[in-house]
């Protein structure tokens, strides 16, 4: 088997929160694989929970960001190009909408709920990526995000978050596209429900937990382990030949009719 060996390779991950956090899963997976790693934490409240996973791999950057911000989203890149002169590796796991729009009817999403969805989970992956290619060379990079099924079908509850990820996949399409010439690859993962942070917000989370165990074709929940591995492919030179797609780990669970 060919083993993967990222040394040399620079990343920067959005969306560490916590331990269960799917960012953290890739950027360890990445670490384990050789490459640096730079974690942009939100605020001052997530800046310790970030700081003590960054002690696992020693060098990591730090640095916040809040992606609604243009000039802290800006001042990241800059550091990073002092810091490094170059990045291979954007990894965008951001997604928030108001605790009240992910309960009751999609009907009555807020058109202040609705922008603050589409703006944190859709359009910062644009304006992350615009900043992360001015930094990736020749040789070109890798750009991730993270996904979920909701994008395309119904999630009682999920309502405007579902829209931000079609939103989300639309954006991965259309930058393969323009960056493909650049020789950067836009890929993302629909990963099934996990436990971290921002699901616990969706009301009725662990019935869907449940549901997804007991119909998905492998009658499991997925890992965060599960994901960051195959984040560290999708970003490795090992899936060179892969960009504009949406890759599963969901336990097999979107096959299935019934």
């Amino acid at each position: 088997m060919r083993a993967i060996d990222l040394r040399g390779k620079r990343a920067l991950v959005l969306g560490v929160a916590n331990r269960r956090s799917l960012a953290w899963a890739i950027a360890d997976a990445l670490a384990a694989a050789g490459c640096r790693l730079a974690l942009a934490y939100q605020n001052e409240r997530l800046r310790e929970n970030v700081e003590a996973l960054a002690s696992a791999h020693e060098g990591s950057l730090l640095a916040p960001c809040d992606v609604t911000e243009p000039e802290q989203v800006r001042a990241l890149f800059e550091t990073l190009e002092r810091a490094w002169g170059a990045l291979d590796i954007l990894v965008h796991s951001v997604a928030y909408a108001p605790r009240q729009e992910l309960e009751g009817q999609f009907l009555q999403t807020s058109l202040e709920g609705w922008r603050t969805a589409m703006e944190v989970s859709a359009y910062s992956l644009l304006a992350t990526a615009r900043e992360a290619v001015r930094l990736m060379g020749e040789e070109g990079g890798s750009i991730l995000a993270l996904t979920f099924l909701a994008s395309e079908r119904v999630f009682p509850n999920y309502n405007v978050m579902g829209s931000a990820k079609a939103a989300l996949e639309h954006i991965v399409r259309q930058l393969a596209f323009e960056l493909g010439p650049r020789q950067v690859r836009v890929n993302a993962i629909s990963a099934g429900p996990v436990a971290t942070l921002s699901a616990r917000g969706i009301a009725g989370f662990t019935q869907m937990l449940a549901h997804h165990r007991e119909r998905a074709p492998l009658r499991r929940n997925i890992e965060p382990r599960e994901v960051g591995d195959t984040a560290l492919f999708l970003c490795s030179p090992l899936a060179s030949g892969i960009t504009g797609s949406v890759i599963f780990v969901d336990a097999g669970y979107h096959i299935m009719g019934i």
